[in-house]
């Protein structure tokens, strides 16, 4: 089977395109960072990778790789997802969240995908933000993408904070801490929700087998809240450190 990954080259794509491999799949990776598909393909080095720079808000070249690579599934990883920048930039958000996701789905529909699975958020859920928002919108589009499709399943799945994936604040306390510097947390009564970068590679290829059409699956993920994570990481580091309280944003 061949697989095409948008935004593959980030952290679960990357994870997912291992993951495939192993199994014996062709990987197609379409992503506009070309220093890390160029990781990826390095670290790989198997004919069935195939890297391709291209935009998900480009719609044109997303359907001249589809038509190219002819894959069977589609994993849609590709998104903006910082949240305070989003906030400052909902258009460029929802190009590439909302515009972006349905480009997918259009050439998913038009190439005879089998399966087409966005990679959403925990922050869809009730929505309070843009990018919890944009997904929303999103999901929304893939389920009514697949009410218009009579040949292609197109569901969600939500997804939690990975444990020290790039971006994560646990790698920015650690660095914090290192540096001697005071780690700010917004609430210690807020909580996270958190799980590996395996256990998201399972639930994404989980939600893949199991789509019939139109779901949101939302994964059952362990939630802790900041003080938890605090202690857990003065414990990890084998030092305690100084925090401080700035309030909710």
């Amino acid at each position: 089977m061949k697989f095409l990954i948008t935004g593959g080259a980030g952290s679960l794509g990357k994870a997912l395109t291992k993951k495939l491999l192993e199994n014996g799949h062709d990987v197609v990776i379409y992503s506009r960072d070309e220093g890390k598909q160029a990781l990826v393909y390095k670290s790989s080095r198997t004919s069935k990778l195939h890297c391709v720079i291209g935009d998900v808000r480009d719609f044109d070249k997303l359907n001249v790789t589809f038509a190219l690579h002819k894959p069977d599934y589609v994993i849609h990883t590709a998104a903006l997802k910082r949240i305070d920048d989003m906030e400052f930039h909902p258009d460029e958000c929802i190009k590439t969240n909302i515009h972006g996701s349905e480009n997918v789905a259009k050439a998913a529909v038009l190439h005879g995908v089998r399966k087409c699975i966005l990679i959403s958020t925990d922050k869809a859920c009730q929505p309070v933000n843009v990018y919890g928002s944009s997904k929303f919108i999103a999901e929304r589009t893939f389920t009514n993408y697949d009410y218009m499709s009579q040949d292609t399943i197109f569901s969600s799945v939500r997804y939690g904070n990975v444990i020290a994936s790039r971006g994560s604040f646990i790698p920015l306390w650690i660095s914090l801490v290192r540096e001697n510097n005071p780690v700010m947390v917004t609430s210690l009564d807020m909580t996270r929700f958190l799980f590996t970068l395996s256990d998201a590679v399972e639930t994404v290829l989980n939600s893949v087998e199991c789509a019939e059409g139109g779901e949101v699956f939302i994964p059952h993920i362990k939630s802790y809240d900041m003080k938890t994570i605090l202690v857990a990481l003065e414990k990890h580091i084998g030092k305690p450190f100084q925090y401080g309280v700035m309030g909710l944003r």
